[in-house]
């Protein structure tokens, strides 16, 4: 590239990143001056759902009030919560959810789901699945890759492992949750969902399927790849180093990524349960009417 080049492609960047400063600032002032929202947002999580919209501020507004009004919709999911409570405990202590380090080669995060303990006794869907948004919380606020702090994912990779489930496993979800729970996947996740990838799958996982199918949209079933046979068909979309030993990866042990991921929920423990990042307070200012959410 010439040196002309090379000074309109800075000077574009310039400008670029320019743009994106001033949005924020726009959009940091909406927020705070919108009824229909908490009264305080991290700045990187604000980031995050601006570059989900591919910096279209109309666009980024909705997305953050459907967030936010989902959550306060269903806040024993995202607003009463405490990582080290006891719910939690059972949680961590039979699964893993574990953000795994890095970012593929298109920027993509990798996410990894699967079963400690395979007793299905031990699940409690609606517990579990707080947990699993403490953590992807405390995701949302911390830089996706430590070498580039200003880095963002410009995309979500889900792994779960199916290793051990039964259809005991399947009998205790609880529906309304699993319809909240993708509900917000689909609707107001702050990052753009690339792919989700099932592993170790059962034999008997039509079934499995037929279950959860009804409150999957199309567009998003299409993004679900099931690996039936083994894990090398998965290394064709995550690089192996990205994951952890036990999937023949690079990235660490399990141990240790677990052991990562509790130490950010305890540091962001006060986060995670201030009021001020979550509860929208109703109020009776719109022409003396209460404001109910999707009304």
């Amino acid at each position: 590239m010439s040196a002309t080049g090379v000074e309109k492609t800075e000077a574009s960047a310039t400008r670029e990143d320019l743009r994106r400063e001033q949005d924020l600032k726009e959009l940091l002032l909406w927020f705070q001056q919108n009824e229909k929202l908490p009264k305080e947002i991290d700045p990187l999580l604000l980031r995050r759902f601006y570059q989900c919209m591919y910096g279209d501020l109309a666009e980024t507004q909705k997305l953050i009030e459907v967030n936010y009004a989902l959550r306060n919709r269903h806040p024993h999911l995202f607003i009463q919560r405490d990582p080290l409570d006891a719910d939690s405990r059972n949680t961590f202590d039979y699964a893993d959810i574990l953000p795994l380090p890095g970012l593929t080669p298109d920027k993509a995060k990798v996410s990894l789901y699967c079963f400690r303990d395979f007793d299905a006794s031990k699940m409690h869907h609606t517990e579990d699945t707080r947990a699993f948004f403490m953590v992807s919380d405390c995701r949302f606020v911390t830089p996706d890759d430590s070498a580039n702090p200003e880095l963002l994912s410009e995309g979500e990779v889900q792994i779960f492992d199916m290793k051990g489930t039964t259809m005991r496993h399947i009998s205790r979800l609880t529906i309304s949750t699993l319809r909240a729970y993708i509900k917000f996947l689909q609707l107001a996740f702050p990052v753009r969902l690339r792919a989700i990838h099932m592993v170790n799958c059962p034999t008997y996982l039509d079934r499995i399927v037929s279950v959860v199918k009804p409150f999957i949209s199309d567009e998003v079933f299409k993004l679900i790849r099931f690996h039936t046979v083994s894990l090398d068909t998965l290394y064709e979309f995550v690089p192996r180093a990205m994951l952890p030993e036990e999937y023949g990866g690079g990235a660490g042990s399990l141990e240790t990524l677990r052991t990562q991921t509790q130490k950010s929920l305890v540091k962001h423990r006060d986060y995670l349960m201030d009021p001020n990042h979550w509860v929208v307070e109703k109020t009776e200012k719109r022409n003396g009417n209460s404001w109910r959410f999707f009304k």
